[in-house]
């Protein structure tokens, strides 16, 4: 037992107390499951799930739009199909959501394929229009059959996440790090690899025998995923499932928050909505300008911080080896890894006319006397 809690510990500092980045991020994510025991006032419970929630979705529109470079400007359709098929399955068939939600994220999945299937051949702005129109289409269909998805109304007195709003929290929480830690991995692994050659160069990613086409999809599939579990998390912590699930701000959202926090990072996506949608509840206090200020906020961290917040404070902590790449603490003056200098000093120039052993800095009127 004790050799194995030190293999723990071993690892626990050589991977997450080595890079200030990955401290900062595991010691808020231990703040955030203790803060709800020493204060479990109902409406914190609730914002910080619904930040979870959110942290999901925003996380899996990064995986699409920023690791395979898919600008999706409909992700809402995952989202909303996810919701709608939960709260049908349990209000009308009467499932538990053990089963609900995994049938949901599996229905957004499906719609991943019906979204990434025509959209393959189509790029740039062509491509964000395509995906714009499939939450439109999807609307249209809700307000058709009414009987089924409660029109304008929506689907609501959904089975509860837990018995109390604590439960619940941590429900959401659980699954937010879970699903987050699963797509880190996804982008960390060879697939994640490939998905970025493709963002990078479709032509030279296919002129390698990448079948670009079939990753496309599979992304299209995984992003619709992970967007379906938070669809159906929020549709039953919320016990509705209606139009604006499906809304063109509900795909803006998540472009905003991936923005805001740093794209194709992944962690850029949960730290913008951990930083953007409880702001949004604390400027409440000024309802008049609510909006202006949140909107000032956005545009004056975009100025100053042009890749995004989480990246920002990521290069002012860490340093990369210009070497092997891995990333440093900035108090090091040596490559954990490798032990490449991370601080080259420069080299003085010699001053013109300056003589160096050897005869080596005598000029050719001096050499040919």
């Amino acid at each position: 037992m004790r050799r194995y809690l030190a293999y723990l510990w071993r690892e626990f500092r050589g991977e997450i107390l080595v890079l200030p980045g990955r401290t900062i991020l595991f010691s808020a994510t231990a703040i955030l499951l203790i803060l709800p025991l020493l204060y479990p006032h109902p409406y914190l419970l609730r914002i910080l799930a619904l930040t979870f929630i959110f942290a999901i979705f925003a996380a899996s529109w990064d995986l699409l739009s920023g690791f395979v470079g898919q600008l999706n400007l409909g992700h809402a359709i995952f989202f909303g199909v996810a919701a709608y098929a939960s709260a049908i399955l349990n209000l009308r068939l009467g499932l538990p959501i053990i089963i609900t939600i995994p049938v949901g994220a599996v229905a957004a999945v499906v719609a991943g394929l019906v979204v990434g299937i025509p959209c393959l051949r189509l790029k740039g702005q062509y491509l964000s229009l395509a995906t714009l129109a499939f939450p439109v289409i999807l609307m249209g269909l809700v307000f058709m059959f009414t009987e089924f998805t409660g029109g304008e109304l929506g689907v609501s007195g959904l089975t509860r996440l837990a018995p109390t709003r604590l439960h619940e929290y941590y429900i959401s929480a659980f699954v937010g790090v879970l699903s987050i830690l699963a797509i880190w991995k996804i982008t960390d692994s060879k697939l994640g690899l490939v998905l970025h050659a493709i963002r990078e160069d479709e032509v030279a990613a296919r002129a390698s025998g990448i079948n670009t086409s079939q990753y496309k999809l599979i992304a299209f599939c995984l992003s619709g995923l992970f967007a379906g579990i938070a669809g159906g998390l929020y549709a039953h912590f919320m016990r509705i499932a209606g139009p604006q699930s499906l809304s063109m701000l509900t795909s803006f959202q998540a472009i905003i928050w991936t923005i805001f926090g740093g794209i194709a990072t992944i962690y850029g996506a949960v730290v913008g909505v951990f930083v953007l949608f409880p702001m949004l509840e604390v400027l409440r206090v000024a309802p008049e300008i609510r909006l202006l200020l949140y909107a000032a906020i956005i545009v004056l961290v975009l100025r100053f911080m042009p890749e995004g917040l989480a990246p920002w404070v990521v290069d002012r902590l860490e340093r990369e080896c210009p070497r092997c790449k891995e990333h440093n603490a900035f108090t090091r003056r040596e490559c954990r890894v490798c032990g490449t200098p991370l601080r080259v000093p420069l080299q003085k120039t010699p001053v013109s006319g300056e003589h160096m052993s050897g005869g080596e800095g005598l000029s050719a009127s001096q050499e040919g006397g």
